[in-house]
This record gives structure tokens, C-alpha cells and sequence, in this order.
């Protein structure tokens, strides 16, 4: 099987948590395959936030408008550029950011695997069923399985080729504004530079910005 995109989903909100994913994101590459982590390849909430203020705006204006920048990004990511997902479904509950992202990934058909190794559960020492059906109540349960148990999942549930005009509209909008933030963050060479990245996201989404992307048309970046 050729190499895949995969999209890792899951908790981003401390140090430990940030080196979870990155692990998952490290097996993977070691695998064969490229990976979309999103605080590190799109934007971090709290460092593009405080580049924004910097630049006078309102911590609420400038939130608004980057969370819309990251939603929409996040969601261009998961449904157009990634062909598969690993979710990370650790913590006391499941991040809430992530089982949104397992959802769509689920809806959208795609291949879609679990990590979990946490002991904390919410049902009687069971995952609650509407999360664990996402991915056939089944999860992996050390971080080196993870490639071996995407490859079995692939060859279960092929990559889908979206159409995007079958899309509901409000999922093409946000495809079509984060194709276009996307664009914008590789031409300008932005990884890791928050200042680059804050010029994007107030290009196409800060309050008078009558940017209207158009989608290319393709599906995979």
C-alpha cells in the first residue's frame, strides 16, 4: 500500500500531551507516511493569540477570528488533504476537539484507528459506545502498533475520493477557507513562525476581510 497522509487527532493541551502526539506522529513517519499534527504543522491557539494582541487587537476579536482560521484549517486538513486518521483517545474523557474530528472522519468514510492505553473510562470500565462505534470497539493499545493497525484498517475501509460538490455546504465553506489558509501558510513558508502565520490568519479571517476562497478542486495537498 502506498504511503498515506494521516491526520492525529487528539488532547494538545499540555507538554504531555503534546509529546503523546508526537510519538504518534513519529512511529507513523518512521512507517512511511506523512502526518498532519495540528499544533505543530497549522497554528498554536495561545502563540498566534498573543502575536495578534501584540499587534492591538482584542483578545476576544482576536480570538474569534483564529479560532475560526484553526476550525476551518482543521477541517480543510481532515477532509481533503489526509486520506486516514489516528485518534488519540486518551484522557479522563476524550478530548472534545478530537471526537468532533473521529466523527467526521467516520462520516466521511475514511479509515480511522484508536489509541488508547488510559485506565480512566466513563461506563462501567467501557468506552462510551457512540465513541467506541466509531471505530468498531476496537482500539490499539501501545503506540508501535499503530502503523501495522492503520495498514489493516486501510485495507478494510479503502481511502474515499470526496467529491466535494456532494458535501453539505456549511463543510465546503470551511474546506474551501482552509484550502485557501493552507495555500497561504506554504507560500509564505510559515511552519513554526507565528508572526507569518498571524499575517495569514488576519489576511483571510480578521473582521472586514472580504476574502472568498475558491476550492481547487483537488484532493490531496
Amino acid at each position: 500500500m502506498d504511503s498515506l497522509r494521516v491526520y492525529c487527532a487528539g488532547p494538545l493541551f499540555n507538554s504531555s500531551e503534546r509529546d503523546e502526539m508526537t510519538s504518534i506522529s513519529e512511529v507513523l513517519v518512521r512507517g512511511g507516511h506523512s502526518v498532519y499534527l495540528p499544533h505543530r504543522d497549522g497554528m498554536e491557539f495561545r502563540l498566534v493569540r498573543e502575536e495578534l494582541i501584540d499587534r492591538g487587537w482584542a483578545g476576544d476579536v482576536a480570538g474569534q477570528f483564529l479560532h475560526e482560521a484553526i476550525f476551518a484549517l482543521d477541517i480543510y486538513q481532515l477532509a481533503i488533504a489526509c486520506d486516514a486518521i489516528v485518534w488519540n483517545q486518551n484522557g479522563r474523557v476524550p478530548d472534545e476537539g478530537a471526537v468532533s474530528e473521529a466523527a467526521i472522519a467516520w462520516t466521511l468514510g475514511k479509515p480511522l484507528i484508536a489509541y488508547h492505553d488510559d485506565a480512566r473510562s466513563m461506563i462501567a470500565g467501557r468506552m462510551n459506545p457512540l465513541l467506541a462505534g466509531l471505530v468498531d470497539f476496537t482500539t490499539v493499545r501501545s503506540i508501535p502498533e499503530i502503523p501495522a493497525a492503520l495498514m489493516v484498517e486501510c485495507q478494510r475501509t479503502s481511502v474515499p475520493n470526496i467529491d466535494i460538490q456532494c458535501l453539505p455546504p456549511k463543510l465546503t465553506i470551511a474546506i474551501e477557507r482552509g484550502e485557501a489558509l493552507w495555500s497561504a501558510l506554504r507560500t509564505e513558508r510559515a511552519y513554526g513562525e507565528n508572526a507569518i502565520i498571524a499575517d495569514c490568519v488576519t489576511k483571510l479571517f480578521a473582521p472586514g476581510s472580504h476574502h472568498k476562497p475558491r476550492l481547487a478542486g483537488t484532493r490531496k495537498s
